[in-house]
C-alpha cells in the first residue's frame, strides 16, 4: 500500500468505468477532507489495531487507503461489481484487515463487533443508511461515526441551538447521537463533482434514558413533520398511518389519548401548545407529547 495515494486509486478505477449518476458515485479526492474524516473518527475512540471499521461504498478505495493505514481492520460494503474488483487489486497487500463485500450495505447484516463507521454515503441513501447505522447501534453499539453528507441533508438531521428540530430525521437520531457539523466540503473536492456542497458530520453516541417506545416517538413525529405547516391540534387529530405496526395501538387509543391530553398541557409544554406547529416544538416537548399519548 506504501505506492498508493487518493489521485492514483480513483484514476485507477476511472481507466475501468464511467461513474454511475444511479450510484451516486462521486469519488473524494480532497487529502484534507479524508484526513478531517479519520481525526473525527479518532477523536473519542482513536483507531488503531484493536478498531473495526464498516465503510459504506468506498468506490475507488481513497478513504480505505487512509483507515488501512492507522492500523484498522476494514469491512467495505460495496455495489459497484466493478469497483470491488478494482479494491481486490489495489489492496491486495492488505494483510487480512481489509474484507470488501459485494453487497448492498443496507441490505445485508454487518460485523457484530464494528467500532466506527466512516463513510462518503452516496447522497441518494443517506437517510436509510442513518436508520441502518441506528438499527446496528441498537444491537451491537458503535463507539463513532463520521459521514460525508450533502450539506443541506447534514442540516437537517441536526437539532438547532435553541433545541428545536428541523426534521423527523433529527429527533431521530437524536435519540441515539449527539450530532456535530463539521467542515464543509466543496464539490471541486470529488471528481466527478457533484452539483452541490457537501459536510462532513460525525455522531457521537449518547444515552438518552427517555422511557418511551421508540418506534411510537419516530411513527408520532414522522406524522406531524408531514404537514408541518399545520397546527399539532389537526396533526394529532387523526391517527399516523403506520400505528398500528406498534404492538396495543389502533385508532380507537389513539382517539382517547389525544382526547385525554388536549386540555392539559404536560410539562415543559406551554399551555397553548395544541396552536404550534412541529417546527416550533423543542426536543423535551416532543417527549413530553409522545409520553403523555403512550401512557393514557
Amino acid at each position: 500500500m506504501d505506492d498508493l495515494d487518493t489521485r492514483l486509486l480513483v484514476d485507477l478505477l476511472r481507466d475501468r468505468i464511467r461513474p454511475s449518476k444511479e450510484l451516486g458515485q462521486h469519488f473524494l479526492i480532497d487529502d484534507s477532507v479524508i484526513s478531517r474524516s479519520i481525526s473525527l473518527a479518532s477523536s473519542e475512540s482513536p483507531l488503531g489495531e484493536d478498531s473495526h471499521v464498516i465503510e459504506i461504498g468506498p468506490g475507488p478505495g481513497s478513504l480505505t487507503l487512509s483507515l488501512l493505514r492507522t492500523g484498522a481492520s476494514v469491512s467495505a460494503f460495496e455495489i459497484d461489481e466493478e469497483a470491488v474488483a478494482h479494491l481486490h487489486r489495489v489492496f491486495g497487500d492488505a494483510k487480512g484487515r481489509l474484507e470488501v463485500h459485494h453487497a448492498d450495505a443496507l441490505q445485508v447484516e454487518w460485523p457484530d463487533d464494528a467500532t466506527h463507521v466512516v463513510a462518503n454515503l452516496p447522497y441518494q441513501i443517506s437517510s436509510p443508511a442513518i436508520e441502518r447505522i441506528q438499527r446496528h447501534h441498537a444491537q451491537h453499539p458503535i463507539e463513532s461515526v463520521v459521514l460525508l453528507l450533502q450539506s443541506e441533508f447534514a442540516e437537517r438531521m441536526t437539532i438547532a441551538r435553541d433545541n428545536s428540530a428541523p426534521s423527523p430525521l433529527a429527533l431521530s437520531v437524536w435519540m441515539d447521537f449527539d450530532v456535530e457539523l463539521d467542515s464543509k466540503v466543496a464539490p471541486h473536492s470529488f471528481a466527478p463533482s457533484p452539483r452541490v456542497s457537501s459536510r462532513l458530520v460525525s455522531l457521537s453516541p449518547t444515552d438518552r434514558s427517555l422511557g418511551l417506545d421508540r418506534r411510537l416517538f419516530r411513527i408520532i413525529t414522522q406524522h406531524c413533520f408531514a404537514n408541518r405547516r399545520r397546527k399539532m391540534r389537526t396533526l394529532l387529530s387523526k391517527p399516523p398511518s403506520r400505528l398500528s405496526r406498534v404492538r396495543g395501538w389502533h385508532k380507537k387509543r389513539w382517539a382517547e389519548a389525544v382526547g385525554s391530553i388536549q386540555h392539559s398541557a404536560p410539562e415543559p409544554l406551554p399551555e397553548d401548545w395544541m396552536d404550534l406547529r412541529p417546527e416550533n416544538l423543542k426536543t423535551s416537548q416532543w417527549v413530553a407529547i409522545v409520553g403523555a399519548i403512550s401512557s393514557e
